[in-house]
């Protein structure tokens, strides 16, 4: 007798073949209306950066649409920053969050890159750091290629590196680090990233596991290039996700909650500021991040530290025609999102806080994951 386990049956179920129904665009004119600036000194990594009010980024033109209506998120290159002083900078978090059964996809022609810039494209949850986080787009200084991870608690792991394209560097995800992924497709990160025109990264948020995909412009798959704002994505074609991490050794549902997607510049800070990275990667006067980089004039060391994004997709796993759940508002009240099928939730505003209810996804996912041990049980 022979019989697939549970842990086979969930990875199946993640990795292969999933048709996903749009949640919600972000694109063009009205790019902005999904998202919260942060507003604040970066309290959370240490860097040398002010995340400022949409006011001060739409008056600085930190943060804009431009002629070719692409979304432009910056850091400031014109201030001569004195000493003692921050430089000004973009995070922006979406206001509502996306649980488990969501696929998440971005489209960009540049990511940041520079001594001391530290650019990332990550979510957490309304918990942080408890609630999990996931880093899909991060690099800092002059690195070449783009690291992924996930963060959580005490008991997750990734164990299972072999189906995946990426490196494995770190396994345990409690730590500082997280579980880290390296990115081995060329063009991931810095200018190769935008010489070659850019790319997608799409991330799969499952109860089987977290997995992240990354094509160069040239190796897109039709079906993302084909789609529009509103069609359906089908993964059939996606083939082998550059990092995998599998529930078999981190318990996706335990370790992560609903998550808001965040986009943010960082400027030297806990890791892209530490001494012997900086200095190893940066050449200057004093090998202090913040002395060589962020004080004095900022062109031409910031000229290439800014995003420039085509869109961000989030999709979900459950069927057309199923009601969306109900979040909170900014204002504290409750309220039902209508429209496409929808497991995004509409969070309360305060530096991107999230609020989670997930009694609709838990419920599909344990029907499909039933229905998929079911299948896959066999003898003989």
């Amino acid at each position: 007798m022979r019989r697939w386990s549970i842990l086979g049956a969930l990875w199946i179920a993640g990795a292969n073949a999933v048709t996903y129904n749009i949640i919600r665009d972000y694109s063009g004119s009205s790019f902005f209306e999904g998202w919260d600036f942060y507003g604040s000194w970066d309290n959370l990594t240490l860097s040398n950066t002010t995340w400022v009010t949409q006011e001060v980024a739409t008056s600085q033109n930190l943060a804009y649409l431009n002629a070719k209506n692409h979304i432009i998120l910056k850091v400031d290159n014109v201030t001569n920053v004195t000493s003692g002083e921050m430089r000004n900078s973009v995070r922006i978090t979406t206001t509502e969050a996306y649980d488990l059964g969501t696929l998440w996809m971005i489209d960009l022609n540049h990511i940041p890159y520079g001594c001391s810039v530290w650019p990332a494209f990550w979510s957490f949850g309304p918990k942080w750091p408890d609630d999990g986080e996931i880093d899909i787009i991060e690099g800092i200084n002059l690195n070449t290629a783009n690291q992924m991870a996930i963060h959580g608690t005490e008991g997750c792991y990734q164990n299972d590196t072999t189906n995946q394209l990426g490196s494995t560097g770190s396994t345990d995800c409690s730590q500082g680090s997280g579980c880290t992924v390296g990115e081995a497709s060329p063009n991931s990160y810095a200018a190769s990233f935008a010489e070659a025109g850019g790319g997608v990264f799409a991330t799969q948020f499952d109860v089987s596991g977290i997995f992240m995909w990354f094509w160069s412009r040239p190796n897109i798959p039709s079906s993302i290039s084909l789609a529009n704002s509103t069609s359906s994505m089908d993964t059939s074609s996606w083939g082998t996700p550059h990092a995998a991490f599998s529930s078999a050794t981190c318990n996706i549902s335990e370790f992560f909650t609903a998550q808001n997607l965040v986009l943010d510049i960082a400027l030297c800070g806990d890791w892209a500021g530490v001494p012997g990275i900086y200095d190893s990667q940066c050449a200057g006067l004093t090998g202090i991040c913040y002395n060589d980089s962020v004080v004095g004039p900022g062109s031409p060391t910031y000229d290439n530290a800014y995003f420039d994004i085509n869109y961000v997709r989030t999709y979900t796993s459950l069927p057309a025609g199923v009601p969306s759940t109900t979040g909170t508002t900014s204002n504290g009240s409750t309220s039902t999102s209508s429209g496409s099928s929808s497991v995004a939730h509409t969070t309360a505003s305060s530096g991107g806080v999230g609020v989670r209810d997930s009694a609709m996804v838990s419920l599909m996912s344990a029907v499909g994951l039933l229905a998929g041990t079911l299948l896959l049980t066999w003898s003989i």
